[in-house]
């Protein structure tokens, strides 16, 4: 008797189990749709203002929304990044190699750290050739390490380096999408003809005479007009910095 009420009980949790993961897995796919579906319709509305104000956007819109948080980095002193560092042995750079052969060129420059590092296309103009320091696999936009070229050839660098601060822990939050970011630019920032050229989610902060520095999750705006100019929008609550002219 014990035994068949036990069953019951077992088939009952079972069946239980089945109905409780069966309304999660409804639920995650109507999140998902309901995602999708404000994805085509922010789509929608950014091709709408921007052909209303003939501003240009890239087709590859990012579409990741993920939790971030603010971060606290130190700059390392063994760095310089105002400092020019001859290499002892220069060598042509061609950022248009595969990616295996691209970090093999970059592991036998012998600069410290190299990995750590990811190339920027959109500000490597004009024979300097720009990578950001990650965090992640995020760019932090005011960390840098600029290559320079002579004569076909990269004959020195400028490096800066930073450490994040372990000991700073603030809650992740999911970041604004890119949609919204490029919504409030469009309608209150860009002008009308405005060609935007890349979007990008990194980190960026005020870089000022200390060594440490807060940086926060940012969209980074870029515009292809002859100054280079770049917005960033913080990924948080919206808030629009700029234009800043990009270094070329």
């Amino acid at each position: 008797m014990e035994w068949g009420r036990a069953k019951t009980i077992l088939i009952l949790s079972f069946l239980l189990l089945n109905v409780v993961l069966g309304i999660q897995l409804w639920s995650s796919r109507a999140d998902l749709l309901d995602l999708e579906a404000n994805a085509i319709g922010a789509a929608e509305e950014i091709q709408r203002l921007s052909k209303s104000k003939n501003i240009q956007v890239p087709p590859d819109i990012p579409k990741d929304v993920p939790k971030l948080r603010e971060i606290v980095v130190r700059f390392d002193d063994n760095f310089n990044p105002e400092k020019a560092v001859p290499l002892a042995a220069p060598f042509k750079f061609d950022p248009l190699i595969s990616k295996g052969s691209f970090r093999d060129v970059l592991a036998r420059t012998g600069i410290p750290k190299i990995e750590s590092y990811q190339f920027d296309p959109m500000t490597s103009l004009g024979g300097t050739y720009v990578f950001h320091q990650l965090y992640g696999t995020l760019p932090m936009f005011d960390v840098q390490l600029r290559l320079f070229e002579k004569n076909g050839q990269i004959t020195s660098y400028q490096q800066g380096y930073v450490e994040v601060q372990s000991d700073v822990q603030q809650k992740e939050q999911k970041v604004i999408t890119a949609y919204i970011a490029l919504r409030s630019l469009i309608e209150n920032y860009l002008p009308s003809g405005a060609v935007i050229t890349s979007v990008r989610l990194g980190y960026h902060g005020q870089v000022y005479n200390s060594q440490t520095l807060n940086m926060w999750p940012s969209w980074r705006v870029s515009l292809g007009n002859a100054d280079g100019d770049v917005y960033y929008v913080h990924a948080l609550n919206g808030a629009v910095e700029g234009p800043q002219k990009s270094k070329k």
